[in-house]
């Protein structure tokens, strides 16, 4: 049995791999292109990928081809009905990083809600020694438990996200894109509503034909001249230009993004603009990976190829 990885390196080299060297040969690639998986697949049984599009283009050559695992939760970069008619089985990961999203959404809260760059900047260069009081807060900040937080898309994502957010004391109300029917626990409301009437709003989404352009010039202009805006589900929810233009008008107060429309970030994206901390904070696509989540996925994919070999 012959597994490939295929882009490794979007697992870590921290990652202990050797499980799956009991397996068979395994053959480990820190990055595939396109145009180098057909001579890196040809005599492949299994392949292990994150965003490696696989279709006939690129698998075409694996005639031993027998299983496609997807290091990830979403399977926008495989063409399933091309999978099917080979008769590939292909698996998918849910759930893995949920505790590390909802983290490091907080984690981009209060990087702009109590606006510790600045802090950390005030001390760092020397301000804080002889201050003349104890205590300097010339950039204001407010508490959570005042404020309104709503959550678009209550998967298990959203759902910890909105169960984290009460603790903290906050009203919590959600919209569902997909028009789902009401969950237990937190009011679900119409887009407008959230748009007007929540203080923090963050994304859980899945990309699809509901989400794609979501927040606009329009929905932002809905949004209170004071929310913070997070995006923690995909880049393209969000039309960034619109984003950087809001930003810049002070439509909205802030906007915390782990992910782009284009990743890695695009040397022409208008956020770009945006040098202001306070303003706007951007992560590289890091929320799900902590050593955790990343553990807990390699070793479901591990689960898996033995559950399809047995």
């Amino acid at each position: 049995m012959k597994i490939v990885f295929l882009d490794a390196k979007t697992i870590g080299d921290d990652i202990d791999l050797s499980g799956y060297d009991q397996l068979g040969e395994v053959i480990k690639y820190d990055f595939t292109s396109s145009e180098q998986v057909p001579d890196r697949v040809k005599d492949a049984d299994i392949l292990i990928l994150n965003k490696v599009e696989i279709n006939e283009q690129t698998i075409g050559t694996a005639a031993n081809l027998k299983l496609v695992c997807v290091a990830a939760t979403g399977t926008n970069n495989l063409d399933k009905e091309y999978l099917a008619r080979r008769g590939i089985i292909w698996r998918n990961v849910a759930g893995y990083s949920t505790g590390s999203v909802a983290q490091h959404t907080f984690s981009m809260l209060s990087y702009l809600l109590e606006k510790l760059r600045y802090y950390d900047d005030y001390v760092k260069g020397g301000h804080y020694v002889n201050d003349t009081i104890f205590t300097h807060f010339e950039e204001r900040f407010h508490e959570l438990c005042e404020m309104t937080w709503g959550i678009i898309g209550l998967g298990a994502i959203g759902r910890k996200v909105a169960d984290i957010a009460a603790a903290f004391g906050t009203r919590v109300i959600y919209y569902s894109p997909s028009g789902s029917a009401p969950q237990e626990g937190y009011q679900q409301v119409d887009l407008r509503t959230l748009l007007t009437k929540s203080d923090i709003i963050s994304i859980h989404a899945p990309l699809n034909e509901n989400t794609e352009n979501l927040i606009n010039k329009n929905t932002l202009r809905k949004m209170k001249s004071s929310c913070i805006l997070l995006n923690a589900g995909r880049g393209p929810i969000v039309a960034e230009a619109d984003l950087a233009d809001a930003l810049e008008e002070g439509v909205i107060a802030a906007a915390g993004l782990d992910v782009l429309c284009a990743e890695p970030m695009s040397g022409d994206n208008p956020l770009l603009r945006i040098k202001d901390s306070r303003k706007l904070f951007i992560t590289p696509h890091i929320a799900w990976a902590s050593i955790e989540a990343r553990t807990r996925l390699m070793n479901t994919i591990l689960g898996q190829i033995k559950e399809f070999l047995s």
